[in-house]
């Protein structure tokens, strides 16, 4: 499966959720920490500001894959919070 085959699933919304966003998001102006839902999530799961010039730069380079998507959202939410505490630059807070 190539990246460019991968479609978000409904109810999944892991890299949404998972990773930390130091910058700005319409509805959350100082970004969100790692495990915090983000406010632009619909009832679905899925991003609301998908192809809004609002929507950070951040969020449109994390793309799909097959190793981080895996076979459900448990998986997704494993993959992207252990890359995140991979790659924080310093002691995680709690969330």
């Amino acid at each position: 499966m190539t990246t460019a085959s991968l479609a978000c699933r409904t109810g999944c919304g892991a890299c949404c959720t998972a990773p930390s966003i130091s910058s700005p998001i319409p509805g959350m102006p100082h970004g969100k920490p790692a495990g915090v839902p983000c406010v632009q999530l619909d009832e679905a799961r899925r991003c609301r500001l998908f192809g809004d010039p609002r929507r950070p730069v951040v969020c449109g380079s994390l793309q799909p894959s097959a190793a981080m998507c895996g076979p459900d959202r448990v998986h997704a939410m494993h993959w992207l919070t252990q890359l995140e505490t991979q790659t924080h630059p310093g002691p995680m807070a709690p969330h």
